[in-house]
């Protein structure tokens, strides 16, 4: 499968604008033969809310008016696409992100680790297990920008199966480590393709810094923006590599498998609950 990373500037709260956008921009990758486009977190809303109260009118549910525009243009193309929004659900807003395809919403993904910026001090935290869902051949997982900062949420998602791990994001100045070094980690330990689309210009006195990137299951970059300018990029993937745990380097000789070679055994310290204050459910 081709697949494409859509790096692009959003407008806060000009949702007509952004699905416009977010259509135009599927349709010329569609064009270049993606079959599976990734777009920025929040990508529908904007990111930079200063209240939960500003960001609650361009909250949608899923599905929902956004899903099903978008929805009628993968099924118009034959693709599916996955793209950050915030989602409403009764009184709560979660950061969201969504899979779509010809047939309309595949599934969605609430963003689990919440940093302090943006509308992500204000919504609530994702309360959803990870799940891996199907486009086409290819079982795609998803997380959201901060997320790839914790390694049990991708190891989680290869566990449950994906091949793909889609990363919607906004990475303000400061994350320039998380997209030249961290995602290609993330790919390489556990196996598995990783997509991040960061989105670009600025919104209320945040600049956002471009750097997407497309990674194979060996770690290595199969297409990365430099810079801050709009852009999409593209990568062929296969999903037999990312189903392949086991890696021989030399037969006989040198073999790695970083899912059968684990030791959850000892790893209980992982699920012991902290003790560092986190802010309740917001």
């Amino acid at each position: 499968m081709k697949i494409a990373a859509v790096q692009m500037d959003v407008t806060l709260g000009k949702v007509d604008l952004n699905l416009s956008a977010i259509e135009a921009r599927l349709r010329e990758a569609a064009a270049n033969g993606a079959e599976l486009v990734v777009f920025p977190e929040c990508a529908v809303s904007g990111y930079c809310f200063d209240s939960l109260d500003e960001a609650l009118p361009f909250a949608q549910p899923i599905p929902g008016p956004a899903t099903e525009y978008v929805s009628a243009v993968c099924s118009d193309l034959g693709v599916f696409a996955v793209f950050g929004m915030l989602e409403r659900d009764g009184d709560r807003v979660f950061n969201a992100a969504v899979l779509t395809g010809p047939d309309g919403v595949i599934g969605g993904y609430r963003k689990t680790h919440l940093p302090f910026l943006g509308v992500d001090q204000h919504v609530s935290y994702g309360d959803r297990a990870f799940n891996v869902h199907q486009a086409g051949d290819v079982r795609v997982g998803m997380n959201i920008c901060y997320d790839s900062a914790f390694p049990e949420a991708s190891r989680c998602l290869t566990l449950l199966g994906a091949d793909l791990i889609a990363l919607p994001t906004n990475w303000p100045p400061g994350a320039e480590c998380v997209a030249s070094h961290v995602l290609n980690t993330r790919a390489m330990e556990n196996a598995v393709y990783f997509a991040a689309a960061n989105r670009v210009g600025e919104e209320r006195g945040f600049r956002f810094i471009g750097l997407s990137r497309i990674c194979g299951p060996d770690g290595s970059t199969l297409a990365a923006s430099k810079d801050d300018s709009e852009t999409i990029l593209y990568a062929e993937i296969d999903p037999a590599r990312s189903r392949n745990k086991r890696v021989v380097r030399e037969v006989g000789r040198h073999a790695i498998d970083r899912l059968a070679d684990r030791r959850p055994d000892l790893y209980g310290a992982l699920t012991e609950p902290h003790s560092l204050d986190r802010p309740g459910d917001r």
